[in-house]
């Protein structure tokens, strides 16, 4: 990917991730607020049950600015890192996944280890995902009855 501006550079390397997981049968859901507060840039449910995070990191700096991402571990069953090939992949941990997008496409470079959620943190993920992904799908459906509902619940 040839050198761009970080927003435009995560925005890539996100739906190249995107695409990774749906290739794979993987859910993804982007920008997943977990119980404890975090933002997860991608949370994906594999078929078999399992939760996948993926952090998408723009450049080197976004990486070492950031030490929030090993909150992630609690809250998925595998943990990836998603970066474009313009990134020093070195700056990044071997304990965890590496996924790299060139243009709309990305690769498993390495697989992430696996460390079982508990079950108490995994049904209370999976119906966190769940009701954000059936509002986004709902309000795709309906613009308008979704802007109503957002207006209607900032007068409360």
């Amino acid at each position: 990917m040839e050198s761009i501006a970080a927003p435009i550079r995560t925005l890539a390397v996100t739906r190249a991730a995107a695409r990774f997981c749906a290739i794979r049968g993987w859910a993804p859901v982007e920008q997943v607020t977990l119980p404890d507060g975090r933002r997860a840039d991608i949370v994906a449910l594999l078929p078999n049950g399992d939760f996948a995070i993926i952090e998408i990191k723009s450049c080197a700096r976004d990486f070492l600015c950031d030490g929030k991402w090993q909150d992630y571990r609690a809250w998925c069953d595998r943990l990836y890192f998603a970066v474009d090939l313009d990134f020093p992949q070195t700056l990044l941990p071997e304990e965890v996944g590496l996924v790299v997008a060139e243009d709309r496409e990305a690769a498993l470079i390495r697989e992430a280890p696996e460390h079982r959620l508990a079950s108490a943190r995994r049904r209370a993920l999976t119906q966190r995902v769940a009701m954000l992904a059936a509002g986004r799908l709902a309000a795709l459906a309906d613009p308008a009855g979704a802007a109503e509902m957002r207006a209607a619940l900032r007068l409360e």
